[in-house]
């Protein structure tokens, strides 16, 4: 049985018991393994640890213990190196705040906060991709504290509206998905694109293949005329923003 097949199982109520035994034995070794290669990561202080955060990088890794516990270890190194204080700060990301293109509020109707990203606002200037990837950490970082008890995903609305070449910018594009990927591995719920233009898609033919095969099935490249049906399956009318006919203003993620 594929690891897809085991998670199908596992929606129905024995079979929810296996692939929770089988994820807790495997959390177990993961830990165990970690803990040696990176003792700092015994210290629950530092949260770096938990059973959630290693089960998400498991999950990654479809319940691959060595290649889950490769990816975490370089998850540490990387958030001492990139994130040494614990936060990124305003300060740190201001000229990306500046273009106003990312947004969060409300949340889904399985409880996921949904942001709001505005393509058509993102530029790119001269240093911008090291700014870029801290705000990325800053926006997942501030998303991530907004999560429910027991939640552990968010919905992304990527919004292409008046998108064109100037917005096009390959390597925060390729930042982006990679930060996503291998530091906030199965934090994503569910992608859509919206108001994709034409010019988007040579783009998009370029990333996708970079996109590992859950990633993929998290994305959704909506089509115009059923943007607000599609949403509404996912979102509530009362959590929707306002900009796609919900009640919602759209609040600046660093205000929210």
């Amino acid at each position: 049985m594929s690891f897809d097949e085991k998670l199908e199982e596992a929606r129905d109520g024995e079979g929810s018991m296996k692939i929770n035994e089988m994820e807790q034995t495997k959390v177990s070794l993961m830990r165990t393994y970690v803990e040696s290669q990176d003792p700092s990561s015994r210290d629950p202080s530092s949260q770096k640890a938990d059973d959630l955060m290693i089960r998400r990088f498991l999950r990654a890794r479809d319940l691959d213990v060595e290649k889950a516990s490769a990816l975490f270890l370089r998850y540490l190194k990387w958030r001492q190196t990139f994130v040494p204080n614990g936060s990124i700060s305003l300060s740190q990301v201001r000229n990306e705040v500046a273009q106003n293109k990312m947004f969060l509020q409300g949340l889904d109707k399985q409880g996921r906060p949904i942001s709001v990203v505005l393509g058509a606002k993102h530029f790119q200037y001269q240093g911008s991709l090291d700014e870029f990837k801290r705000f990325l950490v800053y926006a997942f970082d501030k998303i991530c504290t907004r999560m429910p008890p027991g939640q552990e995903k968010f919905v992304v609305i990527g919004d292409l509206e008046g998108w064109g070449y100037s917005n096009s910018d390959m390597r925060a594009y390729l930042g982006a998905l990679s930060i996503l990927q291998d530091y906030y591995p199965e934090r994503l719920g569910k992608l859509f694109i919206i108001h994709a233009p034409y010019i988007f898609m040579a783009i998009w033919k370029i990333v996708y293949p970079f996109i590992d095969k859950n990633t993929k099935k998290k994305i959704v490249l909506v089509e115009k005329t059923k943007l607000r049906s599609t949403l509404l399956e996912e979102i509530d009318e009362s959590q929707l923003p306002q900009i796609y006919g919900g009640k919602l203003p759209l609040v600046p993620i660093q205000d929210s």
